[in-house]
């Protein structure tokens, strides 16, 4: 899935193909037509289906839904976000990777290792070159110089030099923090140990990867010996980097090219591909098919050229990124959150198979979402066997879109024993396209979506603009208690060794020492009486896994508040949510107090609580009912009498003049758009707002200011014009 590099991981909450997939089928249909409240229900399912597919991409290396899903699902939650824009702050579009794993040393990175926006057609190339275009003031025939490359399907590496020699190696984890790989890349051959004539420091950034024939060789070694074989080359790749033993990867054939840079002590070059000319001068192996284009019908030309050569090539690539090629306009244009303004990457279609549909399977996650699994004859697409796929909702299935009622494939429906034509452009889980009416067996019966859960039998209901039907069973539904669990004890929450989905699914069902509720771990070991006799020999239990189980157990007593937040499982809160609570509040008995004060729509706590950026009135509604029900109050009051809850921090300003303060911008900047003006600003530390309030620090006003420097006057708050803004930022 390599579309996800450099997105963010989520907790083990839906099962995977499930809500992960409900919304895939519209990522070319327009937002406009949501109301507030359908358009923040579908961008909750979106966000958490996007967070568990980062994880498992970047976290486990094991995807479990398919890059063209993927990239549905990415589509269709930065178009409502663009509709909605207090959604963006508390997305997982606005994360990059995952957590870094635990088994090897953190690295911090000295730059972000960023993701790329992704482009599906000529038109997102053209829409990315008018984009350049309005952000540098650029007219429509200026001159504009990009560069075309491969983008690689592998695992990102940072090489940091020092003097010219290799001291260490880091994969991008979750964009900030890596993992120290250094005794391994240095097995690679593509990656020198000493380069002469380089820069005092020299980060170099690429993809560590595995030729289709290397890997062919590898999997029929390890298929003879025993061991274990893997479904394509990236995770082969992934895998064989990460290991504890060096002397793997040694025996790995993996390849490196570079094709970017991260910290160094002085310029590489002007431009982009003069820059990965000096790499390759350092004898860094870089790409061939790298070019030099001007101007967006060049790009898309090299696009085809590379896309030609793409089965030849004798490795994966998914697709084209393109870069400007000036890195004085590079730096002009900055960055986003977590992507550059001026790359993108152009991405491949997907690979299509044709097989049987065998039957329908109904999964409920921790939410209640009943969602429906293709389950198929096994068929190979793109080289991979796959055997589910995503059915998204019971209107998918019935030939129509979930959002208008129009008619999707033309209206056909989807049953039983049908051919279906699936796609797949990554791994596992891929999606249901199409279906061959001509092989209709004739006893094939349209599909009856089921009206009760099939896990507890409660009523499934359907609320207005929802494309998902839900169980209302609630904590009396065991398939969501147990998801709910599995959510509590993921990485990115509590992350308790010894304690993944199968022991819960365990736990869950055992009657003598049950794990029903999250206070019930922290009450294990007491509940065990002499520790070990009643848990050992049990499946998967000895007594040191017991003692390993209940000493992780007591290790994450102490917990941060924004993790204690997300753990919880709170519809619409993912993690980019929860640290925005956690730093609004500080404290759990702040947060606590305020969410049992707060009374929705109304209230002094409550204006508090909406006016966080990136925490929109859905999210705190939610957050607010949930400390307001009984049971589940109830639930969370057990639960924090057994932690230490760690308080979190505000982000720590810079030393600029206006770090920490908020700005406004009105009126028209003559030196730079205002988009690069808040840029600038944000990357100096402040925030920029866009109203004016008694919390605004300076207005900057520019010609035909209007209403916004009204009410700054009114308020007594300082406006100056762009000319002071810039002699205030440095120029």
């Amino acid at each position: 899935m390599s579309a996800a590099k450099g997105s963010a991981g989520g907790g083990a909450s839906e099962p995977a193909g499930a809500d992960a997939a409900t919304d895939a089928d519209r990522a070319g249909r327009p937002v406009e037509g949501l109301d507030a409240g359908a358009a923040r229900r579908e961008w909750a399912r979106l966000a958490a289906a996007v967070a568990r597919a980062n994880q498992a991409y970047h976290g486990a290396d094991a995807p479990d839904i398919s890059d063209a899903e993927y990239d549905a699902l990415k589509r269709r939650l930065l178009a409502i976000e663009a509709r909605f824009p207090e959604l963006a702050e508390a997305s997982p579009s606005g994360q990059v990777g995952a957590a870094p794993s635990q088994t090897f040393t953190p690295v911090r990175h000295a730059r972000p290792m960023l993701s790329l926006e992704n482009a599906f057609s000529a038109t997102d190339i053209t829409d990315f070159d008018d984009r350049i275009r309005r952000y540098l003031n650029l007219g429509p025939d200026a001159p504009l110089a990009y560069t075309a490359e491969p983008k690689i399907d592998g695992l990102s590496l940072s090489l940091r030099y020092e003097g010219g020699r290799l001291v260490q190696a880091a994969t991008r984890g979750d964009g900030e923090t890596g993992e120290n790989v250094t005794a391994n890349a240095r097995t690679i051959a593509d990656i020198p140990q000493h380069i002469a004539g380089a820069p005092a420091v020299l980060e170099v950034r690429g993809e560590v990867y595995m030729s289709h024939a290397d890997f062919a060789e590898l999997n029929a070694r390890q298929g003879a010996a025993g061991g274990k074989t893997f479904a394509n080359p990236r995770n082969a790749a992934a895998g064989s980097l990460r290991q504890l033993d060096a002397a793997i990867t040694a025996a790995r054939p993996l390849r490196f090219f570079a094709y970017a840079w991260g910290e160094v002590s002085e310029p590489l070059a002007a431009t982009q591909f003069g820059a990965i000319a000096r790499l390759a001068g350092f004898g860094l192996a870089t790409n061939p098919l790298t070019r030099r284009c001007d101007g967006p019908g060049a790009l898309l030309a090299a696009w085809h050229e590379i896309e030609a050569q793409r089965a030849t090539l004798g490795y994966d690539i998914d697709g084209v990124v393109c870069k400007v090629d000036d890195l004085g306009l590079q730096a002009r244009l900055g960055y986003r959150s977590t992507t550059p303004r001026w790359a993108i990457a152009h991405k491949f279609p997907a690979e299509l198979a044709w097989t049987r549909l065998e039957a329908i399977d109904i999964q409920v996650g921790r939410t209640g979402a009943l969602s429906p699994v293709a389950r198929l004859a096994p068929v190979t697409v793109g080289g991979v066997v796959v055997s589910n796929a995503t059915l998204h909702n019971e209107d998918y299935i019935a030939g129509r879109s979930a959002t208008s009622g129009e008619a999707i494939r033309d209206g056909r429906d989807i049953r039983v024993g049908d051919w279906v034509q699936v796609y797949r452009a990554g791994d596992v889980i891929p999606k249901i396209a199409d279906v061959d009416l001509s092989r209709r067996p004739a006893e094939a019966v349209p599909y009856v979506f089921p009206t009760r859960c099939p896990e507890c039998g409660s009523e499934a209901v359907r609320e207005a603009g929802d494309a998902v039907r839900r169980c209302t069973g609630g904590l009396i539904c065991p398939a969501q208690a147990i998801e709910k669990l599995k959510h509590f004890v993921s990485r990115n929450a509590f992350d308790i060794d010894g304690l993944g989905a199968r022991q819960i699914e365990m736990f869950y069902a055992d009657d003598q020492l049950p794990i029903r509720e999250p206070a019930e771990i922290f009450t294990l070991a007491a509940r065990d009486g002499a520790k070990v006799t009643r848990l050992k020999n049990r499946d998967g239990f000895g007594e040191k896994s017991v003692k390993n189980l209940f000493e992780a157990i007591e290790k994450r007593r102490k917990i941060p508040l924004n993790r204690l937040i997300f753990a919880l499982g709170i519809r619409h809160v993912g993690e980019s949510a929860a640290m925005l609570l956690a730093r609004h509040y500080g404290t759990w008995p702040a947060f606590e107090a305020a969410m049992t004060a707060a009374r929705i729509g109304e209230g002094a706590d409550w204006d508090d609580l909406v006016a966080i950026d990136g925490v929109g009135a859905v999210l705190a509604a939610s957050v607010v009912t949930a400390f307001h029900q009984p049971a589940e109050r109830a639930l969370i009051d057990r639960l924090v009498a057994h932690l230490e809850i760690i308080a979190v921090a505000p982000p720590q300003a810079g030393d600029s003049t206006i770090a920490g303060k908020t700005l406004v911008f009105t009126g028209t900047l003559e030196r730079m758009t205002r988009a690069e003006a808040k840029a600038r600003a944000e990357a100096l530390g402040a925030k920029v707002a866009g109203s004016v309030s008694a919390k605004t620090d300076l207005v900057i006003a520019g010609p035909g200011a209007g209403s916004k420097a009204k009410a700054a006057a009114a308020l007594g708050i300082e406006v100056i014009d762009e000319d002071a803004w810039l002699r205030l930022i440095g120029g």
